[in-house]
């Protein structure tokens, strides 16, 4: 079973996501800002992360750049899950170490497909 780590400070959004990768047979684990993100992702090593880019202590971009600079993580995949969706925004996260992007509100269907396709490499 594939561990998806998600970080997500909106409990609506972080519930949401959860349950839905869950009933398509994903271990999910949660944070809640990007410190705890990072500190999860050395605990579990997951096989892929969803991050929200505006997090509270660190925020999403930190985090990413943190975690690819890190031997134990930087191969893990990171989709940037964010509401900002200029092409400059985009650029921004995949400048800081995303290998994918998703803007919210999350096509479900279109995630899934980013997540399998970086999941196989």
């Amino acid at each position: 079973m594939e561990k998806i780590l998600i970080v997500e400070d909106n409990e609506f959004n972080r519930i949401m996501l959860s349950r839905r990768l869950e009933l398509k047979k994903y271990e999910v684990i949660c944070a809640v800002d990007g410190q705890e993100g990072i500190d999860l992702a050395k605990l579990e090593n997951p096989d892929l992360i969803l991050m929200d880019l505006s997090l509270p202590v660190k925020d999403g971009w930190e985090a990413t750049k943190e975690l690819k600079n890190d031997s134990k993580t930087k191969n893990i995949p990171i989709i940037a899950l964010t509401a900002h969706a200029l092409d400059s925004d985009k650029k921004q996260a995949l400048e800081a170490g995303c290998d994918d992007y998703e803007t919210k509100p999350i096509k479900f269907q279109q995630l899934l497909s980013k997540m399998n396709a970086l999941m196989k490499n």
